[in-house]
């Protein structure tokens, strides 16, 4: 049965790959580019589109402003690329803006930094592949029609390439990512050339068209408003810069300078493309509105709800390349498939920073682990619920999605840039080398700014944003931030309630003629219970066994065991594969082949919890364990339970059941048996 339910997963994912082979999984600079980059790289399709729609609110006469904001996203750009090669120097470990904040402003900020950036990840991927769908629906009418089915299919498909590894994925990525910046810059190269040289005129399909404004002359602070809601619209663009600091550890060494190589060329690409994209979309005459079907005047009538309004990329494409033609449709494909794969770097960045906190004991314990194929698989599978969710809720429309995004991000942007400000303090404290204190000092400058201007935007975005969405980013990240230190506390709680000391008991082996196993995973309480227990049974051999799926725990349980003495032998076995259940099997079985007539009793030490919840934070491998071992032939299985202080509750609420429930009560009834108690008092 078990080889018979592998078979699919291998289908899907491939084959499982060692522990030992996580090296071979790191990215050199080329492929992490479209891995961790496509995010902004390919906002630059849907970016400029959302300045102009909202331009459009004041009008076509608004549009002239639309350089100017694309210059403000560009300093914007060049500011955050700048301060993230410093983080990623600094912070090599992969932590990224969660690991500075913390380490320099306390635990709140830097758990207000990964709530920030949970949410925005989420959104990373529902926006991308929305917009994705859009875009291939300029081409394919089919997916317009269904969009939303369209984009939960991209979500689930992106969701399955990321399983099957980093490495692999990056590689199915690359050659999308390369086709459409390569398209971008062709575009913007021939629309250069065809307009300055040729003096040719190119004219968008709907250059022809005029904008009915919803608050015509607008002027003073409406004006001003308008044009920072245009601007917080534009920095869409800066999303997923990010991810290259949290992705550090994957890339080849020497990983911070090659990270940062990779920061400067992702901003490079990103603002040329994206001030490219406007300045062809002023000169072609592309026009934009919020509600297309009454804002779009064509012959002086609305264009109407049969009429589908095609992102500025599209518009620009057919303008420069003539419509239907072959550029023209390798350009929209090319644009739809890179907004598929810009999920990619929230695919990369959720899991990676899920892992990250579940070790900090902030998020179940299941999403610290990598998978079969060496990727974090059930942070994956998550990101990819929370994304389908979202799309569904929304169908699948940017316009819609684009106010919940941003906000997040720019939370991080400077808490994360604040907390370097910081880091620089600290040491230079304590420098008095003059070269290093002068490469600090310059670097400090750059964090601050980048604090300063992140921060401002981050208060134009939510100042425009708030009422069009943006509070349900808000609401989200305030339900991550209390449900982690939720599970933080509990974590803590569990830990301070079963930690050992050396007041412990410790009694000695007693024959019998069983061979005893107590499984170990850490030495605490529960372990100590078990040990003490198995040794009552008078077992002709006793041991504990523990598996190894992580070296530096494996050695702290090696030492932590010899410190106090156990005289028990602690067998080790490796796990390459960071399995816990197969290699339990299997010595189990070895030893009954060794001795057939041997009876062997596995000991389980386990948690009694008092909430549903907490079930679903411990006690999971203790299960599948025991689901295994009962069919295995000559083994017997004793859980041998430590009840934690809110089993108490579960205690009480079992003997409240049972007292209403008593014998007799269901015939009495509540009323009866409460009429009768005073008599038998008396």
């Amino acid at each position: 049965m078990s080889k018979l339910t592998d078979l699919p997963k291998r289908i899907l994912i491939g084959r499982a790959l060692r522990s030992d082979r996580l090296g071979e999984t790191l990215l050199p600079k080329r492929i992490a580019l479209p891995v961790f980059a496509s995010d902004p790289l390919s906002s630059v399709a849907y970016a400029p589109g959302e300045v102009l729609i909202v331009l459009s609110i004041a009008g076509l006469s608004a549009y002239h402003f639309s350089p100017w904001i694309a210059l403000a996203v560009v300093i914007l750009m060049f500011t955050v690329v700048a301060s993230y090669r410093q983080n990623v120097r600094a912070y090599p470990s992969g932590g990224g803006d969660y690991e500075v904040a913390t380490t320099n402003l306390g635990p709140r900020a830097g758990l207000t930094v990964a709530s920030a950036l949970l949410v925005d990840y989420v959104l990373t991927v529902a926006v991308s592949v929305s917009a994705g769908v859009e875009n291939l629906g300029s081409a394919i009418s089919f997916v317009v029609e269904h969009k939303t089915l369209c984009a939960i299919g991209a979500i689930v498909l992106l969701a399955l390439m990321n399983l099957r590894g980093v490495r692999e994925s990056g590689k199915l990525f690359a050659i999308p990512t390369y086709l459409f910046v390569a398209g971008v810059f062709l575009m913007l190269l021939w629309g250069g050339f065809r307009g300055l040289v040729l003096g040719d005129t190119m004219h968008a399909p709907t250059s022809g068209f005029d904008i009915k404004p919803e608050h015509p002359g607008l002027a003073g602070f409406a004006l001003v408003f308008l044009l920072l809601r245009a601007f917080s619209s534009g920095c869409a663009a800066l999303t997923g810069v990010e991810a290259i600091s949290n992705g550090v550890p994957a890339f080849r060494k020497p990983k911070s300078r090659n990270a940062a190589t990779t920061l400067a060329l992702m901003g490079l690409l990103a603002v040329t493309m994206f001030c490219g994209i406007i300045a062809l979309a002023m000169a072609t005459g592309v026009k934009m509105a919020e509600n297309p079907a009454t804002d779009l005047i064509r012959d002086g009538v609305p264009v109407g709800d049969g009429y589908t309004q095609h992102p500025v990329i599209a518009q620009v494409a057919e303008a420069v390349f003539g419509p239907g033609s072959f550029l023209f449709v390798l350009l929209a494909v090319a644009t739809a498939l890179v907004l598929f794969l810009a999920a990619n770097t929230a695919y990369n960045g959720f899991p990676l920073l899920g892992s990250i906190l579940a070790q900090d004991r902030y998020l179940p314990r299941q999403l610290h682990t990598r998978g079969d194929r060496l990727a974090f698989s059930n942070g994956i599978v998550l990101l990819a619920g929370a994304a389908i969710l979202l799309v569904w809720i929304y169908g699948a429309d940017t316009t819609r999605l684009i106010q919940l995004y941003i906000v997040g991000v720019f939370v991080s942007f400077t808490l994360s840039q604040t907390g370097m400000v910081r880091h620089w303090n600290r040491l230079l404290a304590g420098e008095r080398d003059r070269a290093r204190r002068r490469h600090m000092i310059r670097s400090r400058a750059i964090n601050a700014f980048g604090a300063f201007f992140t921060g401002l935007v981050l208060v134009v975005v939510l100042a425009t944003k708030f009422s069009h969405g943006a509070w349900v980013a808000l609401l989200g990240m305030v339900i991550f931030y209390g449900t982690m230190t939720a599970i933080r506390k509990h974590y803590d709680r569990v830990a301070e309630e079963i930690a050992a000391d050396d007041a412990s008991p410790d009694d000695s082996v007693r024959p019998s003629r069983v061979h005893a196993i107590v499984l170990v995973s850490k030495l605490h309480r529960p372990t100590l219970r078990a040990l003490a227990y198995a040794r009552l049974i008078r077992a002709d051999q006793l041991e504990a066994l523990s598996i190894s799926v992580d070296q530096a725990e494996t050695k702290a349980l090696r030492e932590e065991w010899e410190r106090r003495g156990i005289n028990v032998p602690l067998k080790i076995l490796d796990s390459p594969y960071r399995e816990v259940t197969r290699p339990v099997i299997e010595y189990v079985k070895g030893l009954r082949r060794q001795s057939p007539r041997d009876v062997i009793s596995v000991y389980i030490p386990e948690y009694v919890v008092g909430h549903w919840y907490e079930h679903l934070l411990h006690n999971q491998s203790a299960l599948r364990l025991k689901g295994r071992l009962l069919f295995t032939p000559g083994v017997m299985v004793t859980s041998v339970p430590y009840q934690l202080q809110s089993s108490e509750a579960a205690k009480q609420r079992a003997r409240r059941r049972a007292e209403w429930s008593a014998p007799g009560s269901v015939r009495r009834g509540p009323v009866e048996r409460r009429q009768k108690e005073p008599s038998r008092k008396g």
